[in-house]
This record gives C-alpha cells, structure tokens and sequence, in this order.
C-alpha cells in the first residue's frame, strides 16, 4: 500500500504513513491536509507526536543531460518516483538569442566610417575570459534537480542522497570509448561538482558508477532488483530514469559483492530492501519568456509592443494551476497567459487548452516554477528481502 508524506506540528518531516491511516487522522482531527509544491497528498498532525525518531529514507538522482530520474526508498517502501524533463535544449536557444541581439545592438552603435580607435564601441573593461563557471544551460539542469531534492527533503527525512557520477573515457588516438585515458567529455560531467556541493547541504552524498562492476554499480544493481529499464529515454515512464534513481536509493540498504570459483559465479547480497508501489510524476520547468521591454523584431511603423513576464490582467499568475469552466466542461490546468477578458490554460505540456472568461477560472495553487503532471501510477510486482 502507498505511503504519504507526514508533517510534525512545525512543519518538520516525520516518516510517511498509509493512506488510510492518515485519512483516518483527518476524520478524527488529529492532522489536516496539506498542499505540496510537488502535488503529493500529505498530512500534518496537530499535536506533538510521542516521539521523532525516524528510520533511514534515501533519495536516488540519476542525473542526464535532458532528462533526469529521481526516487525515494525506504527499507521497507518505495515512496517517490519522478521523471524530469531538464531545460538544457531550451537555455541553449535562449543563450544564443541573446547572443545574436546583443551583437546585432553593438553594430548599430558603431560608427565604421571613423578610425579604428575613435569609434564608439566597447572597450575591454577587464580580463574576464579565464573563470570556472558552469554553462547556464548545465547549471539550470543541475538546480532543477538540487530543487527537487530540496522539495522531497521538506516531506520525507532524508538521510542520504545517492548521486550517480559519469567518467567519458574516450582514446583520443583510436576514438574508441572506454579506454581509461581520463581525456573524454560529456555534458553530464561538468556541473558534477556543482551538483554534489549543493546536494551535501541537505543530507551527506555517496556517488556510483555505471559502469562499476564491483556489484555496486547503478546497471548491476537494477538488474539484481529485477527492473527493468527501456531504451527510448525520451518516454515518460520509470522504466527510463527513474529507475536508476531507485537503483541508486536501494544501493544504501544492501550491498552486491560478486564471487568467483573455479566453477562457479555469482554475487552475495548483504541487506534488506522492499520495492512497492509509488506515485510517479513528470517534472519540468514551464516556459514562460522573461519579461522584455519590446519584442525582438519591430513591427511596421517601428512599432513594439511588450512581451514575457509572469503578471496577467487578472490576479493570475503564468504557471497557477487552475480550475476553469466553459460551456459546462471543467479543465485542469495552467495559467499560460490572458487577454482583456479571458485567461489562456493550457496542459502540462503546455499546449493550450483553452481561453476562459477570468470569472470562470478558480485558483487551485499558486506557481512554483514547476509545472509537476502525474501521467500514471507504477507498482513493482513482488519484492526482494535479501539477507546476509
């Protein structure tokens, strides 16, 4: 059975409970309801509990370049799976956009009929070329997951966060992969550092391979727990991403150590781990445009009107999840932008539902920067209870 995120009276998180016994703690009055930015039902209680002793809950990342994959476990249950769709494609656009605008700028303000040195153009201030920044697109990947965590860290009492790392090994000479030349490249592995820096200020990290075969590695391990993963990762379903991440959270609770006889070959398990069933959501960052004075090109007459921003005319703001009505049909959904008199809603992927007169739309949670769907649920048949 599903397990529920609990509350102590202060807001701390407590270990989660089943959901009957939290809905029978609201009937009783011992505990409400509560709104979550990840769009799991949670309660808190109203009165202190006896005691704040918790057992160990881990979160698995398994990061990517596009899409990442995230899950909570416990010894005892899966409480929390979760696919992202990161924003790398979509800051890569923007980034270049802004390129393109701010040369385009510079060259309508120099005059090349002077000299060289007396034209009005920018001069180099100071040497600003040798820093060790993250790449915005890489950084904004990296900060939706450390968001996430965050989020999970606020529900569950998080006691470790599992993060797998990625070597790109290629041999420059043959071009071949896996060659331990330490000489490879992959966009994964430049904001790793930034990630776990500010993964150890929720809870303390421990980092996998892969590709370790010691019987640790994230592979091995997903498959001595029976999961299966696809190969289109595109798809939003567990069997992509985030399955890895609870590879990655279980590798906490047991431990795989492979043995070689003159005969035989196996690998001993050391622990106790139990996979159940679990909310699974899709989580992305909305894309709303920032807040521009005028639009990119100008219409006839130079004529520019104002684009981007999150305000709309009517007390909403872009990415507030909404219930609206039109001709007795009631729709779901987000806040994507209005008119004079209508609100523009629009699904979790962002498409346009539909406009609504503003009177009809209800407010049902304010924006939080991530628009958070929950495409289906997933339950793991069986369940694996090793033990040394």
């Amino acid at each position: 059975m599903q397990r529920i995120p609990v509350q102590n009276p202060d807001g701390t998180p407590a270990m989660p409970t089943k959901r009957c016994r939290a809905q029978r703690w609201v009937e009783q009055g011992r505990a409400t309801w509560v709104k979550t930015n990840l769009r799991l039902k949670a309660v808190r209680l109203k009165a202190e509990p006896s005691g704040r002793n918790t057992q160990p809950i881990v979160v698995g990342v398994d990061p990517g370049k596009l899409y990442s994959g995230i899950a909570v476990q416990s010894a005892k249950a899966t409480l929390f799976q979760s696919h992202l769709e990161l924003p790398y494609l979509r800051v890569r656009e923007r980034m270049d956009n802004r390129r393109r605008l701010r040369r385009s700028r510079r060259s309508r303000r120099i005059n090349r009929e002077r000299p060289f040195q007396l034209r009005n153009h920018r001069q180099k201030r100071f040497n600003n070329r040798r820093q060790k920044k993250v790449a915005p697109s890489i950084r904004a990947n990296r900060d939706l997951e450390f968001r996430v965590v965050r989020e999970l860290s606020r529900l569950f009492p998080i006691a470790a966060i599992g993060y797998e790392k990625v070597r790109a090994d290629v041999d420059l000479t043959s071009g071949r992969k896996g060659a331990k030349s330490g000489k490879g490249f992959s966009p994964v592995m430049v904001g790793q550092a930034y990630a776990l820096e500010h993964m150890e200020q929720i809870a303390p990290v421990y980092t996998r391979y892969g590709w370790q075969r010691d019987g640790n590695g994230t592979a091995q391990v997903r498959s001595m727990l029976g999961l299966r993963k696809s190969q289109d990762k595109a798809r939003p379903i567990p069997q992509t991403h985030a399955v890895d991440g609870l590879a990655l959270a279980c590798g906490y609770f047991v431990q795989y150590r492979p043995f070689y006889r003159q005969r035989s070959q196996g690998c001993l398990v050391f622990g106790q781990v139990k996979l159940t069933s679990a909310p699974f959501v899709v989580i992305k960052r909305p894309p709303i445009s920032r807040r521009q004075l005028h639009l990119m090109v100008p219409k006839k007459k130079g004529v520019r009107r104002k684009y981007g921003g999150t305000v709309t005319r009517h007390g909403f703001r872009k990415g507030d999840l909404v219930r609206a009505e039109k001709a007795g049909r009631v729709s779901v959904g987000y806040v994507s932008g209005d008119t004079a008199r209508q609100v523009s809603v629009s699904g979790p992927t962002w498409k346009r539902i539909g406009q609504f007169s503003a009177g009809k739309v209800k407010l049902l949670y304010r924006a939080t920067g991530i628009l958070v769907s929950c495409p289906q649920r997933w339950s793991v048949s069986g369940a694996l209870n090793p033990t040394a």
